[in-house]
């Protein structure tokens, strides 16, 4: 018998989420969210003890352990509150909603989330990690389970003073804060400002330890660059790419790239894999090649996405959430090597070239072990061992296969298989960019399958969209985040093979989003639709975190689909969201990456690109190439119609009336509508943008 089948199963055992199924064994009583739970706190008036984080999380690993599965601390809890557990990946209103009463009460948040409730869900008391006994200046998480108890016992009207007045404060939060600005290139100056003084001119990135990717940040210097000429701007995203995939943050072995560094060099990552994460820095390295053309760049990308279909895709094409920081109850234990163990695989020789070229030492470089990274640039690395670079090259790459294979046999990190609709929505568009820059169908054929996997099985039988979905099934109603990120997605799968049934899912999922979710008199978007569960605020969901903000994302995809279908009512629903979230804009910028870049398409020049094919379908492919050769990251790419074919009516708008001339692939350039004279070839989409 099992460990687990003799401990007696709390109420998780029936959810689908790995995280709460991690819990279902713990001796404390935890309950899922639901109106079982919430009607218990409400009947017998206690409070509520919420617990927010998500599988891949190492410290929320770490207080369960520590804490819920400590017999003694579970039953204070069991006999004190009603304990709830939350997968913040599943619910992520939630998150948003307790992470702010959380960062009004210690100025800063994390994961795992413990928030104390009243039973009518307002916060009164909250934090992150506690350990179970006070220690590193934390205090014990027992101590607080028994104060919080005393106080709710002996001080509730206190208690439920403080709760009133967090709870106004978190509605306050839940709506776009600032005055108003003009949306016009200022706010772009204004941004690129603010990214050259946080950059870091040393390793790359803003700021200092911990830091983070920004991959939006980086689109937006990258636009900068573009819009001004900033050479400075090109300069912190270059740096910053290099030091990343040179980092630890980067698995060399295995492509993708861990969640963040805990350093400002960005070798000692947070180990977990996000699928998020990989499909916003495979876009910003995409972006960053048809800038500069670097080689490297281009690498990154390829072996990004190889992790992503190798370990990440489920077979219905589908992708999967995260990677967990941990295997064997060990952070980074599946990554990291020691010398012997390298010299061991490949032998002293080749050995010595590879542990000099990846800073794997005797001593190591983290806690006793090596993690793979490059100091040196790979044409210093030559240089210094006296090598072709190329030679060097080949030996690197067959000795990373041959640990490759090696590491394949170790216990590999868990993995989170749920499938979110937002993240997915991500990943299908960093794809189908792919597939356009590299003009490789393997990535078009993939974000055709996931998208097709998402379109055939998240939408409930009254034709709504889902948010999550494992072991054969889909629940949650979809929030603002999953709308508007699929959409982009189909947005950028049509575009990658012109096939117009995914524009037309595009405006369908459009004028769903806008019925359910658009706020008529404000403007802008709710996170949660008009039926939602009531919560104690409706956010309006507006600064970006790891991922885009879910208006600022919309916003994005309603100009790009409201460019390619020639609807103005998107554009201008797209507008007014923009409108307001100016004030942020201006003034926090770092927060605000995704509606600087739909602000940068806005105020243009945002061109339609209209390809109409010749005789030679290898002519179209060639100028596909050329195009998408050129970083022109304000365009929407349309047509792939031969002639006499029928026009979808959803294309009639843009395409009407342009046909090929004297058979060769032709291309329209066109500006709100207002088209150039017709260019011819390869040699014609040159000059048009001489």
């Amino acid at each position: 018998m099992t460990e687990a089948a003799r401990k007696k199963a709390n109420q998780l055992l029936g959810e689908t989420s790995p995280y709460l199924l991690q819990h279902a064994y713990n001796p404390v009583d935890w309950h899922p969210w639901g109106e079982e739970a919430l009607e218990k706190a409400r009947a017998q008036q206690r409070p509520i003890f919420l617990s927010i984080g998500y599988s891949a999380c190492h410290w929320c690993h770490v207080m369960e352990h520590e804490s819920f599965e400590n017999e003694d601390i579970a039953s204070l809890m069991n006999g004190y509150f009603i304990n709830i557990k939350v997968d913040r990946e599943e619910r992520p209103d939630l998150d948003q909603i307790y992470m702010n009463s959380v960062m009004l009460l210690t100025r800063h948040g994390g994961w795992p989330m413990s928030v104390f409730l009243t039973p009518q869900l307002k916060p009164f008391y909250g934090g992150t990690y506690w350990p179970p006994e006070s220690r590193m200046g934390l205090p014990g998480f027992r101590d607080i389970v028994e104060k919080v108890h005393e106080a709710w016992e002996t001080r509730r009207e206190s208690v439920l003073h403080t709760a009133e007045q967090l709870t106004n404060g978190v509605v306050t939060m839940s709506r776009p804060q600032g005055d108003l600005s003009p949306l016009a290139e200022s706010l772009l100056e204004g941004a690129l400002r603010a990214l050259l003084r946080a950059a870091d001119g040393t390793h790359g990135g803003f700021g200092t330890a911990p830091k983070f990717p920004h991959p939006m940040d980086l689109r937006v210097l990258l636009r900068a660059w573009k819009r001004f000429g900033s050479e400075e701007a090109l300069e912190v995203v270059r740096l910053t790419l290099d030091k990343m995939a040179r980092g630890g943050i980067y698995d060399h072995l295995g492509g993708g790239f861990h969640r963040y560094s805990t350093d400002a060099k960005w070798l000692v990552p947070h180990f977990e894999k996000m699928l998020y994460d990989n499909a916003l820095l495979t876009s910003t390295y995409l972006e960053a090649y048809q800038a500069t053309r670097i080689p490297d760049y281009a690498r990154v990308v390829r072996e990004t996405l190889d992790y992503v279909l190798r370990e990440m895709t489920q077979p219905e094409g589908g992708f999967y959430s995260t990677q967990d920081a941990d295997s064997e109850g060990v952070e980074g234990k599946f990554f990291v090597w020691t010398e012997d163990e390298v010299v061991d695989q490949l032998g002293p020789e080749q050995a010595r070239l590879f542990n000099d070229c990846y800073d794997v030492t005797p001593h190591g470089n983290w806690e006793g072990g090596n993690i793979l990274n490059r100091v040196n640039t790979h044409q210093q690395a030559a240089q210094l061992l006296g090598l072709d670079e190329a030679e060097l090259a080949e030996i690197l790459n067959r000795s990373k296969q041959t640990l490759f294979d090696v590491r394949r046999k170790r216990i590999p990190p868990g993995r989170d298989d749920k499938v979110l609709t937002s993240w997915n929505g991500l990943m299908i568009a960093a794809l189908a960019q792919a597939a356009q820059i590299f003009g490789e169908d393997t990535y078009a054929t993939a974000a055709r399958e996931a998208a097709d996997f998402i379109l055939n099985h998240l939408f409930a039988r009254d034709g709504r969209l889902l948010h999550a979905y494992k072991d054969g099934r889909a629940h949650l109603n979809a929030y603002l985040e999953d709308y508007a990120c699929l959409i982009d997605g189909l947005v950028e799968v049509y575009q990658a093979t012109f096939e117009v049934r995914y524009l037309e899912e595009a405006l369908k999922l459009a004028e769903m989003m806008i019925a359910q979710f658009h706020d008529p008199n404000a403007g802008g978007f709710f996170f949660t639709s008009n039926d939602h569960e009531p919560l104690i605020a409706r956010n309006k969901d507006s600064q970006d975190n790891a991922t885009p903000s879910g208006n600022s994302m919309a916003a994005t995809a309603l100009l790009k689909l409201g460019r390619l279908c020639g609807n103005s009512d998107l554009q201008q629903k797209a507008v007014e969201t923009l409108e307001i979230l100016s004030g942020q804009l201006a003034e926090i910028p770092q927060a605000a990456g995704q509606a600087l870049i739909a602000v940068d398409f806005l105020l243009g020049p945002t061109y339609e690109v209209v390809l109409i094919n010749g005789d030679r379908p290898e002519e179209t492919d060639e100028v596909l190439a050329a195009l998408h050769s050129r970083f022109l990251p304000n365009k929407v790419v349309l047509g792939n119609i031969a002639a006499g074919e029928t026009l979808p009516s959803i294309l009639q708008p843009l395409l009407t009336g342009k046909t090929s001339q004297a058979g060769a692939a032709t291309i329209y350039l066109c500006e709100q509508g207002m088209c150039r004279e017709p260019a011819v070839g390869v040699s014609g989409l040159q000059a048009a943008f001489e």
